[in-house]
């Protein structure tokens, strides 16, 4: 392995990533952007055409793609559903303790954006897309379809909300004692 820098897109990705879910979209300008990925302005318009905007959407799929290896990663070696979602809650709350994170960085970068439907589609289909995978894993460890579909949704959002009151209370025993929902 080598000590080379990520290349200049992959920089501003993760540093916008960072960036809207520690300070929502608006919260963030482009000279902040540029700063903390160390690029120029250029590149930003070379590698993202429409500058901040395109830039949210690839934010928002980085992150979705990294809580999509996590779902994977939790279920892979579960005997039962509950067993995945344990798994997953209790590396969710590990995440929320290690990072400290604000809100989800989906909301924070799709939802606090601009108002448009763009916007409003990829985060329908990132969150489908965390949803479809919890159900493949619920079906291969012997759930219903109907049944795999309703607990898959029923975990995205004791997710969601229980991410929401862990921050209001600070606590991440909130998120491990989701399952207890299920």
């Amino acid at each position: 392995m080598t000590n080379r820098p990520l290349p200049t897109k992959d920089r501003l990705i993760l540093s916008a990533a960072t960036l809207f879910r520690t300070r929502g979209y608006h919260g963030v300008g482009l000279a902040d952007l540029l700063a903390d990925a160390k690029a120029p302005k250029g590149s930003l318009y070379h590698h993202f055409p429409n500058g901040k905007s395109d830039l949210a959407m690839a934010a928002a799929t980085w992150a979705s793609d990294e809580m999509l290896r996590l779902i994977a990663a939790s279920f892979d070696g579960a005997d039962t559903f509950e067993d995945g979602a344990t798994t997953l809650c209790y590396k969710l709350a590990k995440l929320f303790d290690i990072t400290g994170w604000d809100t989800c960085p989906i909301a924070a970068t799709l939802f606090e954006g601009p108002d448009n439907e763009d916007f409003r589609a990829h985060a329908n289909h990132i969150y489908e897309g965390w949803i479809t995978e919890v159900h493949d894993h619920a079906e291969r460890l012997g759930l219903s379809a109907d049944d795999a579909q309703a607990k898959s949704e029923h975990l995205f959002m004791l997710i969601q909300g229980g991410w929401t009151l862990a921050r209001a209370r600070r606590n991440s025993d909130v998120i491990r004692q989701m399952t207890d929902r299920l």
